[in-house]
């Protein structure tokens, strides 16, 4: 057998049950990410020990569900030993019906998804499928017949596309096309468990790839009809000079947008979804006047759809709602301020990486412009600029002193106006101005 480095943890546990005279098997993506060559993140176990023999052998453990897995806390996280299981009748397409045990471990790797993650690894290696061809091979295939195996369970529908995306395997012909014919499965699956695997694809390294799998295997248009109704419209006419179909630029934003955040990624998919409902012809061009608020109020429901957090989707809808923001070098401070505003401060960076995505996604080769980093100067000159009157450069006694003022609400009248006119020019807040600006608002 080739030497696997193992952590100590994990040798702990196999020598415990060896000792106690059970099987016992590392599973699953952990075996693949050793043949790899990667490190491992989650270490799961499976033994012919029943859960309350498991728990015999790790006392520490705990067991709260019906599927036989014990959770064991270590020094890599929670791993899992799970008694082995053999096939079952799925009642909903998701969970078995029926838990059955079993003390061979070919019966539990033939009731597992695909390949690459049905090997199992002990004193030797266990690999009835030739999981580890397909490693090699970079194939995502599944085990025995396709369609059975998304029957049982549809979320491997997008378990598939996701692993592949993450792995940048290709998956085998049979088995997508299985993937194609059975994709109205996905529908029994629950929304948090759909958005849990599409959030994984967009935060691989090529989520562009993995969001044209998902559309080709007609799973995309059943998740986000919005964006499906993107493709087909064409935006043309004497003043483009670059035709595009919205669709495919919502896909090449994802693709060129530099931000490695999900939501991110998700607002620069979806960041066009207002366009469907806006599309007119004038003049012979095509236009989408209002098209981001319109958008903006879509990812809503999307959000609200999906169980998106209250901090996600107070991300996500600024990106989409003001993603058509103005970058005109004669714009004042305070509408500078009205953008920090309504985009948040914290998302400033996220929506110039979406304008990034959107630029090169629309055909444009360059990232950005002059007048774009010019706004963003622009930007950090303002943030570090004067919010409140105290930060002006003349305070009431020098108001005072100009006007020959005692104090009273005229003195603090006169700040209110010059704090009024630094907001929308912050250049103005030097004392030489301020103070001849004094003595005409006496």
């Amino acid at each position: 057998m080739k030497n696997y480095t193992l952590p100590s943890e994990v040798k702990n546990i196999l020598d415990k049950f060896q000792k106690s005279r059970y099987q016992i098997y590392i599973v699953g993506g952990a075996v693949r990410d050793l043949l790899m060559g990667k490190d491992v993140k989650d270490w799961d176990f499976t033994t012919d020990a029943k859960p309350e023999e498991i728990l015999k052998v790790v006392p520490e453990g705990f067991y709260d569900n019906k599927f036989g897995t014990v959770g064991l806390e270590t020094k890599l996280g929670i791993v899992e030993i799970t008694t082995m299981r053999k096939e079952g009748i799925y009642k909903d397409h998701r969970h078995p019906a029926k838990v059955g045990w079993t003390n061979k471990i070919e019966e539990d790797l033939a009731r597992r998804d695909f390949t690459v993650n049905a090997i199992a690894l002990s004193e030797k290696l266990v690999d009835p499928h030739k999981g580890e061809d397909d490693i090699k091979n970079k194939l995502i295939k599944a085990v025995g017949e396709p369609a059975k195996r998304f029957r049982e369970d549809a979320l491997r529908l997008m378990r598939a596309i996701r692993i592949a995306t993450e792995l940048e395997f290709a998956i085998d012909k049979k088995t997508f096309q299985a993937i194609r014919e059975n994709a109205d499965l996905i529908k029994d699956i629950s929304w948090e468990r759909i958005r849990d695997e599409l959030f994984k694809i967009l935060a691989s390294e090529n989520p562009y790839q993995g969001i044209i799998n998902l559309r080709e295997a007609n799973i995309l248009q059943i998740i986000l009809p919005e964006l499906e109704r993107c493709f087909g419209i064409v935006q043309e006419g004497p003043k483009h000079r670059r035709v595009y179909d919205i669709g495919e630029h919502s896909f090449l934003t994802l693709k060129f947008c530099p931000s490695k955040d999900v939501i991110t990624r998700f607002a620069a998919l979806l960041h066009d979804v207002g366009k469907p409902d806006t599309v007119k012809l004038q003049n012979k061009n095509v236009t989408f006047y209002n098209h981001e608020f319109v958008g903006g109020e879509i990812v809503k429901k999307i959000a609200k759809r999906f169980n998106l957090s209250k901090k996600q989707s107070g991300k996500l809808y600024p990106l989409i709602r003001w993603h058509m923001f103005t970058v005109d070098e004669n714009q004042t401070d305070s509408a500078i301020r009205r953008f920090i505003k309504n985009v948040g401060q914290e998302n400033i960076e996220d929506m110039m990486a979406l304008r990034v995505g959107d630029r090169l996604g629309g055909g444009t080769q360059t990232e950005t412009s002059w007048r774009t980093e010019r706004f963003k100067e622009r930007i950090k000159h303002v943030l570090v600029k004067p919010f409140s009157i105290s930060d002006l450069k003349v305070n009431g006694n020098d108001v005072m002193k100009e006007l020959n003022l005692k104090p009273g609400p005229k003195v603090g009248e006169i700040l209110q106006k010059l704090f009024e006119e630094v907001l929308e020019n912050s250049s103005k807040n030097n004392s030489e101005y301020l103070l001849n600006r004094i003595k005409n608002l006496k």
